[in-house]
């Protein structure tokens, strides 16, 4: 792979993502990189400036309730991510003087951080040269050096070292490298349509080999229609538009059609954490309820 190439492309033309912008600190990137699991980037962008300007640093974050952030998450999904930052500011704010931390093994200790977080926010937020593997990424690797449509199953292990294998020795070519290959497969090398005539990269496995399609199982499509993760996200859209404990009959009208899944949906976010029972019987967000 011409990593050169790559490079200069993204330096040239590289989206504006707020995130990218100069002086976004560490734990700014942190936050995004959060935000970003699972979750498109123009669901993401408005939500994160928002949070910039209402939590720059953690211990603002720390000083407001569960409930606060969680109501400010919205729609973004899987709110655990929030509860989890929410910790992780306190943390921040108690242990590491309101910063967040660069090298990975540090990082690696905060609550809510894992493995790519962790190895993202020390590559994008303080240009270390580590390898950086999500599922844009993967892909790239897969088509332009490995010539496979898609990249299979993952592998830690294998992934971080392709990864690394194509990393520059230079610190800072190698931290935009990683970006590089993120937004290649983000915006052009994408799982379905490839923008083959627009790739920067003078060559590609891939498509020397003539495209071949993926010989491997297909991939697993994750339903969201009818799934307790589209209940939960139901009682949750209820609490966080309350201010307040919620009676729990007003919360059986949000999934009638199966109570016994509602029910479960609903001790699943108390077991979570994210939302708590009055002794009255009622519910609300966590740190709502008294």
């Amino acid at each position: 792979m011409d990593t050169d190439v790559l490079v200069d492309w993204f330096t040239r033309d590289a989206r504006d993502l707020p995130w990218r912008r100069p002086d976004v600190s560490g734990w700014q990137i942190l936050m995004s990189e959060v935000m970003l699991q699972q979750t498109p980037v123009a669901r993401v962008a408005p939500i994160w400036v928002e949070w910039v300007q209402r939590w720059p640093v953690p211990s603002a974050m720390a000083a407001s309730s569960r409930a606060d952030v969680l109501r400010a998450w919205g729609k973004l999904g899987y709110p655990r991510r929030a509860a989890r930052l929410h910790d992780c500011a306190a943390v921040l704010a108690e242990h590491h003087g309101d910063e967040t931390p660069s090298d990975v093994e540090t990082l690696l200790t905060l609550p809510g951080v894992g493995a790519y977080t962790a190895r993202a926010v020390a590559c994008f937020a303080y240009g270390q040269r580590v390898p950086v593997v999500d599922t844009n990424v993967r892909r790239v690797v897969a088509r332009a050096v490995h010539g496979l449509a898609e990249p299979g199953n993952p592998s830690t292990t294998r992934d971080l070292a392709d990864t690394e294998a194509l990393l520059p020795h230079d610190v800072a070519t190698a931290a935009t490298l990683s970006a590089a290959l993120m937004e290649l497969g983000a915006v052009i090398c994408t799982a379905r349509n490839p923008a083959c005539a627009d790739c920067p990269l003078p060559s590609c496995a891939w498509v020397e080999a003539g495209r071949p399609a993926h010989d491997g199982p297909p991939r697993k499509v994750q339903k969201f229609a009818g799934t307790d993760r589209q209940v939960r996200g139901k009682l949750m859209d209820v609490l966080r538009s309350t201010m307040g404990p919620v009676a729990k009959s007003e919360l059986d009208l949000v999934w009638t059609t199966d109570p016994g899944q509602r029910d479960r949906a609903l001790n699943s976010l108390l077991v979570d954490g994210l939302v708590e029972q009055t002794s009255a019987g009622a519910f609300a967000l966590a740190g709502e309820g008294s």
